[in-house]
């Protein structure tokens, strides 16, 4: 995360594809290293916490940093709210069932809003360097940033009324 946020300190277009080239690594071994978690037996509660942490991290740092930059202005600037605020009101739930011992497992639809998220965010970070090479880099990043957003909030209220029943009451 780290070195991603430096690149925007970089000027020129080897800055954008830098960013990337990390962005792209941090996602592809973040996966391999849940897959061989799980595939190997080898998870351990730190991993499960540390985890959802790290991902959340590393796409707020980056929405963040592409607002900064205004490469998300305007109207686009709603899609990367709704995005933050659902991660962290979902994390703030989970925080809570979890003290209640209650599970609100991960949905496959979820999985494809998070891989939406990083696909938008690659071609986000492409931005104007990307446009160079594939003139629709930076449209097609926020057309799937919006079509995330979207996702973002169906299965945030999917979350919220799986967990809500037990935010009302806890004993049941």
């Amino acid at each position: 995360m780290p070195a991603i946020v430096g690149c925007f300190f970089l000027d020129g277009d080897a800055a954008n594809w830098l960013a990337l080239v990390i962005f792209v690594a941090a996602g592809i071994t973040d996966f391999f290293d849940g897959y061989l978690a799980r595939a190997l037996q080898q998870q351990s509660p730190l991993g499960r916490m540390l985890d959802p942490i790290a991902d959340k991290l590393l796409v707020s740092a980056a929405l963040m940093m592409l607002a900064a930059n205004q490469t998300i202005a305007g109207w686009s600037l709603f899609a990367g709210v709704i995005i933050l605020s659902r991660e962290i009101l979902v994390s703030g739930l989970r925080e809570y069932l979890g003290k209640l011992d209650v599970s609100v497992p991960v949905t496959q639809l979820a999985k494809y809003k998070t891989a939406m998220q990083m696909v938008a965010i690659g071609f986000l970070l492409a931005g104007t360097a990307g446009d160079k090479v594939f003139p629709w880099t930076s449209i097609t990043g926020l057309s799937l940033l919006w079509l995330a957003a979207i996702l973002t909030l169906y299965t945030g209220y999917d979350y919220f009324r799986a967990g809500l029943r037990h935010v009302i009451n806890p004993s049941g």
